[in-house]
């Protein structure tokens, strides 16, 4: 869709890079269509940084304040949705250090949007998974669990996990592999 097609469209089925640019120029109708379109994901990949719902809520808060004033810097609007990955990660993070020494990582991994069967027996055995899931995480050291969430989660790739995290892109292939092998070993009796 070209900017002049856009130009009609509902907000909705506007692009990212076309709404980018207009809330770039002040159009706070379009920046709120960014919010609509990319808080669930930002939301449910804090939550399971922090651990809470309130705390997440006010990170993801705080990260899209940061992206409205920001936003001019976007040097690609078409990856609108890594960049206010990155943002949510830092402030996650941020507030994970500023509570170190009352972090409890037994997070509940919960896709926010799946549909599940409801049956009790079905619950019960995702939601064992799930804590399996949360314990195996809140084993692995800060920066493996990181590196993962980034790419398991917030779906960035080795090289924007690489400019997040400042470390060179073989180091985060490290702890990827790391992760993943510890989170596999842990969770042998889910297979």
């Amino acid at each position: 869709m070209t900017g002049r097609e856009a130009a009609g469209a509902p907000l909705g089925e506007v692009a990212d890079l076309i709404l980018v640019a207009r809330a770039t120029d002040g159009d706070t109708e379009a920046f709120g269509e960014i919010v609509r379109r990319h808080s669930p994901i930002v939301r449910a990949y804090v939550w399971r940084i922090v651990g809470s719902l309130s705390e997440a809520d006010d990170v993801v808060q705080e990260a899209f304040v940061i992206a409205w004033r920001k936003l001019p810097t976007l040097r690609d609007p078409a990856m609108v949705r890594p960049w206010l990955m990155r943002i949510a990660s830092r402030e996650a993070f941020g507030l994970l250090r500023r509570r170190r020494g009352e972090v409890s990582l037994d997070v509940d991994i919960v896709e926010p949007q799946a549909r599940f069967d409801l049956q009790p027996e079905t619950v019960a055995i995702r939601n064992a998974q799930l804590e399996a899931l949360a314990a195996a995480l809140g084993t692995l050291p800060e920066n493996e669990r990181r590196c993962w969430l980034l790419r398991e989660i917030a779906e960035l790739s080795y090289t924007e996990i690489a400019d997040e995290m400042d470390i060179p892109l073989s180091t985060v292939r490290g702890y990827l592999a790391r992760a993943r092998s510890r989170i596999t070993s842990r969770m042998e009796g889910w297979r």
